[in-house]
């Protein structure tokens, strides 16, 4: 048999659990609305919190192979510029000893034949000065190695002093000329083969930080439809729990009609 008592009320006890565990799940069903998060901080899911954490920093840190990279290529752009104008000039040379219409091709001219302004945040793989160039690849450290080209006059196989004032000479130079233009043309197709790699790997990192942002997404983001539903649940059932309480509440009045 019950216990008439108005000193203990079982049932309203009961009822303020109850709708003290609605309250407490439509908060954070709230929250999750609010913040678009299942997993907010390490409150909410310790081992889920860290895992996300983790991948979050590593998506992060691939930025900085990015900026990394793009460094590496706009590098590269700009020997691959210098060696276009290198190429052009010496098949102008090429052309000019051919035709022997000039009487000497002056120190002037070969002196152009310079790759020492082809320098991008003042480093060049170009002039000589700079055997490789490794750049950021992966968020481990590991990098990407360039190795450089050089494309001065002693880098093609000519010199300051090359002339010619006959035509036995001019002939000479065509030689010298043509196996100087190939040189040059082997050296920034390597760069070019470079460049390409560079890119290859660039759109590579941008997916694998995509992957890593979504992965931290599917550990972390709330289903929002999901808790929209539940919250319209939720706030039914606390409306239930209260009135479940009034009535618990009010069921120790009637142990007054016992004394009347």
């Amino acid at each position: 048999m019950a216990l008439n008592s108005i000193n203990t009320n079982q049932g309203a006890l009961i009822a303020l659990q109850n709708l003290n565990s609605t309250n407490m799940e439509t908060q954070q069903v709230q929250q999750r609305i609010s913040t678009g998060k299942k997993v907010a901080s390490a409150k909410d899911n310790g081992a889920i919190w860290a895992t996300a954490k983790n991948q979050s920093a590593t998506a992060s840190s691939m930025n900085s192979v990015k900026d990394s990279l793009q460094r590496g290529q706009s590098t590269i752009d700009v020997a691959l510029a210098a060696g276009d104008t290198i190429t052009d000039l010496l098949g102008k040379m090429k052309e000019k000893a051919l035709a022997a219409s000039d009487t000497s091709l002056n120190t002037a001219s070969f002196s152009a034949l310079k790759a020492d302004n082809a320098k991008f945040n003042g480093v060049s793989i170009a002039d000589g000065t700079t055997a490789k160039l490794t750049f950021l690849a992966n968020a481990d450290g590991s990098g990407f190695t360039v190795s450089a080209k050089t494309l001065t006059l002693a880098g093609i196989g000519l010199s300051a002093a090359s002339t010619f004032a006959t035509a036995a000479a001019a002939k000479t130079m065509i030689t010298t000329v043509s196996d100087a233009l190939g040189t040059a043309t082997n050296k920034l197709a390597s760069l070019g083969t470079a460049s390409t790699g560079l890119d290859t790997h660039l759109t590579f990192v941008g997916k694998l930080q995509d992957s890593l942002e979504a992965g931290v997404g599917n550990l972390v983001d709330a289903d929002l439809a999901k808790e929209s539903a539940r919250l319209q649940s939720l706030q039914t059932k606390q409306q239930l729990g209260i009135q479940a309480l009034s009535i618990a509440n009010s069921s120790s009045s009637s142990i007054l009609s016992l004394f009347r």
